[in-house]
């Protein structure tokens, strides 16, 4: 094969399988449906919203990153991206259905307790448990892909025994503990060299269970440790992702941006290196909120956290429908 045909083959089997996706909805008459999904919460009910592509579809539950995240992945910490809205309907143009989640006490799950801080990395794989089984219940499917985004996957690992699970996608994930994921992401912004030391010390804090005393801080760091937080990452940091992945037996994609600014190549390398049966695929020019960023200008990456206009980068649904397809088939 020619040095030309053989840098084509993959853009061509790309191309195939998009339109074999496509013809196959439009065989189906497939026009995803939205609607809205409930299941039960410790208080109240949890919500989402079900993309429902065709009653055999297979179905992706969407486990969002931290903090007030909602279930199109925004916050109103300036995230508007909406990167969960824009992949549910990317995958359900690909026959692929999804369920995107607003986590216990937040947004559309807020009656589910009564205090949405008061929670940890255990109560939210209990929750992704909950929806698992509600998902099946509610859909008929025989089991649910489990999508983690950042923070979400560390969530899906916690909860990746459950099963009911068909695999694992886990998207801008971390690899390391969180005390390490943050020292790399204050360090890597050069002007957060004033404040460094101070965040050093508070996180160290708080990987020894001690609580930070903020009024000590500088109040550019109160948004990151505010008290109310402080249990919840002293929980977080107690979980390594890598000797979680090593545990989990099932399909596994680890998918990550070589221009993301949050969590690094290196997470995604560190969890392939604990599970040697799952899959790694590095995406030049995607970022964390997945969408598409040819420049190295920080600025100029976290326009796009803004733009919901902009539209994903095509290969984060391309590879996803793609491992989906194929593992389902191979079952």
């Amino acid at each position: 094969m020619s040095r030309v045909h053989a840098h084509l083959l993959p853009l061509l089997l790309t191309v195939i399988f998009a339109l074999m996706v496509d013809i196959a909805a439009i065989a189906h008459g497939v026009t995803p449906i939205e609607s809205t999904i409930e299941v039960p919460g410790p208080l109240g009910p949890l919500q989402g919203t079900l993309l429902a592509a065709r009653p055999d579809a297979p179905v992706v539950l969407v486990v969002p990153g931290s903090g007030p995240t909602d279930r199109d992945g925004n916050n109103p910490l300036g995230v508007k991206a909406a990167p969960y809205r824009l992949l549910a309907e990317e995958l359900g143009r690909r026959g692929i259905s999804s369920v995107r989640i607003d986590k216990r006490g937040m947004f559309g799950s807020a009656r589910a307790v009564s205090d949405a801080n008061s929670v940890t990395i255990g109560d939210y794989a209990a929750d992704l448990r909950t929806w698992v089984t509600g998902i099946r219940a509610q859909t008929g499917a025989r089991c649910v892909w489990v999508l983690g985004h950042s923070e979400g996957g560390l969530v899906a690992l916690a909860a990746a025994q459950e099963t009911g699970i068909c695999g694992l996608v886990l998207i801008s994930s971390p690899g390391r503990r969180l005390g390490e994921v943050l020292r790399e992401q204050l360090r890597s912004n050069p002007a957060n060299a004033s404040i460094l030391d101070e965040a050093l010390d508070a996180i160290a804090g708080l990987e020894a269970g001690k609580s930070v005393d903020v009024t000590k801080l500088n109040p550019a760091l109160l948004p990151l440790f505010q008290p109310a937080v402080q249990s919840f990452m002293r929980d977080a940091m107690t979980y390594d992702p890598a000797k979680l992945i090593s545990l989990y037996q099932g399909p596994a994609l680890i998918l990550h941006g070589r221009r993301d600014l949050q969590t690094t190549v290196t997470d995604a390398e560190r969890l392939k290196a604990a599970n040697s049966h799952a899959e790694l695929m590095l995406l030049d020019n995607v970022n964390h909120v997945l969408k598409e960023v040819t420049s190295d200008d920080r600025a100029v990456n976290f326009a796009t956290y803004g733009d919901a206009a902009l539209p994903l980068a095509p290969s984060v649904p391309e590879a996803i429908a793609e491992f989906i397809a194929r593992r389902t088939n191979a079952r």
